[in-house]
């Protein structure tokens, strides 16, 4: 258990379906946003992303062969000179990894359990890895015979993994977001077993073996025709795996049906593919340095990694308020990933950490819920963010474990005019403005944890 430990540690940060390829700091390898953002012209997907950037706080799951061992997902399939494995052998490691798929039997899965936590935690929309880029489908595919579907949980009744995840959330009226790996390394069309894998990218020459990637364009196109056509409502489709863009999979054709048979007004997440099916951008592990006013959502992990990994630690309540107030002061949503165990269960050390989150967020929620950017939106550790209407803003402290509260707190900018409230307490709080600068007086005995300010500035 020691070596996967440290493999998982060794991995840590590695989130490399853009294409970014070896550099000395793992944690460097990240999505990016694209350079430049294009906007929808579909009337219904732009009403969708305007209803998305009022949600504010979702949660992405990754669950698969991965979770079983917890390790590192996928990406030490890939024969990239980066890579460090627990298994000297590359061809052993493959096999070694691919013989999960005959153990991964969570008989304690607990859709309904995902879904109370993270509605509890104030989380408004889900994105569920239905295949990462290791092929193993966590749906019941007719396409492949690598799903959970077809292995240990084939007697279940609930094989069909993503549908009773979906539906679960469903019944809490989340916004729903299907994840799908465009590449697939298990895909013999893919990574055709004539030859050795080279990398990421398909290990033959498409013009050498244009009938092997025709068969890899109709199978990848199937299986997101078979998860829009058969697993209810999709609000967003999140496909990952960006050095394989969406044009190469018939993706055009995919939302074409889909957002005319159930899916009006589908977001489309091509990610890092810049253009009309990159509807917002996604850089990963990371915040842009400034505010953005088109749509985009920073997915950054609650542990160091996707998936589920023994014995790690998890970001606490405060430092999940931080970067929610910051991406939100910045226009943009936070992703947060969470990985179930291999059981199927969300820990309760992630239960305990969310649920903090939630209760914050029930009396402070104004200031992040349906709010818009405002011009000046940072000073140190308060962020603003504003009603719609641009008149009412709200300022948001954020502190970090075991902070001393001050007795005032302070910034330039964002006059206010009239009362002030502080919203955990849901009392007025005393200010005084000189020129440019405001100092609010904060009451004795509050909580080691953000606080959240509601005041009205002239227009």
């Amino acid at each position: 258990m020691r070596k996967f430990k440290q493999f998982a540690a060794c991995l840590m940060g590695l989130a490399l379906s853009m294409g970014v390829y070896a550099q000395d700091d793992a944690n460097s390898f990240v999505h990016e946003q694209s350079d430049g953002y294009e906007w929808p012209t579909d009337q219904a997907v732009l009403k969708k992303l305007d209803q998305w950037q009022d949600l504010k706080f979702g949660v992405l799951f990754h669950w698969g062969l991965y979770s079983v061992p917890g390790i590192c997902e996928s990406w030490p399939l890939c024969s990239e000179d980066w890579i460090t494995r627990p298994i000297d052998s590359y061809y052993d490691y493959k096999r070694w990894y691919w013989g999960f798929s005959e153990k991964f039997n969570p008989t304690d899965f607990n859709p309904d359990q995902w879904a109370d936590i993270m509605q509890a935690a104030g989380m408004k929309y889900m994105i569920f890895t239905t295949k990462h880029h290791d092929g193993f489908c966590m749906f019941d595919s007719k396409y492949t015979d690598f799903s959970i579907a077809k292995g240990p949980f084939a007697n279940n009744p609930k094989k069909d993994v993503a549908r009773y995840v979906f539906d679960a959330f469903r019944q809490k009226e989340f916004m729903i977001g299907c994840y799908f790996s465009k590449p697939d390394w298990h895909c013999k069309w893919f990574w055709h077993p004539y030859y050795d894998t080279a990398g990421r990218m398909q290990n033959y020459k498409r013009e050498r073996h244009p009938d092997w990637w025709k068969n890899y364009q109709d199978f990848t196109y199937n299986q997101l025709m078979e998860l829009t056509s058969n697993y209810g409502k999709f609000d967003i489709l999140w496909l990952d795996g960006g050095w394989v863009t969406g044009d190469e999979v018939r993706l055009d054709e995919v939302l074409a049906h889909a957002r005319t048979h159930g899916h009006e007004g589908l977001i489309s997440v091509d990610r890092t593919i810049k253009g009309k099916n990159e509807n917002y951008q996604t850089p990963e592990r990371s915040i842009p340095e400034k505010q953005l006013d088109h749509p985009w959502e920073s997915c950054i992990t609650l542990s160091h990694s996707w998936g589920w990994v023994p014995d790690v630690k998890f970001k606490s309540p405060n430092e999940v308020l931080a970067l929610l107030a910051e991406i939100t002061a910045k226009g943009g949503c936070l992703l947060l990933g969470v990985g179930p165990t291999p059981q199927g269960l969300i820990q309760p050390e992630v239960e305990t950490c969310l649920r903090q989150v939630g209760k914050w967020l029930k009396k402070n929620g104004q200031a992040i819920y349906n709010t818009r950017i405002t011009p000046d939106y940072n000073d140190g550790n308060t962020w603003f963010t504003a009603d719609k209407d641009g008149k009412t803003l709200y300022a948001v402290y954020t502190v970090k474990d075991g902070e001393e509260m001050p007795a005032a707190i302070e910034w330039e900018g964002n006059i206010p005019t009239g009362t002030m409230k502080l919203l955990n307490k849901n009392v007025s709080v005393r200010y005084q403005c000189d020129g440019n600068k405001v100092k609010v007086t904060l009451p004795k005995g509050l909580a080691n944890e953000p606080l959240a300010f509601r005041f009205t500035v002239k227009k």
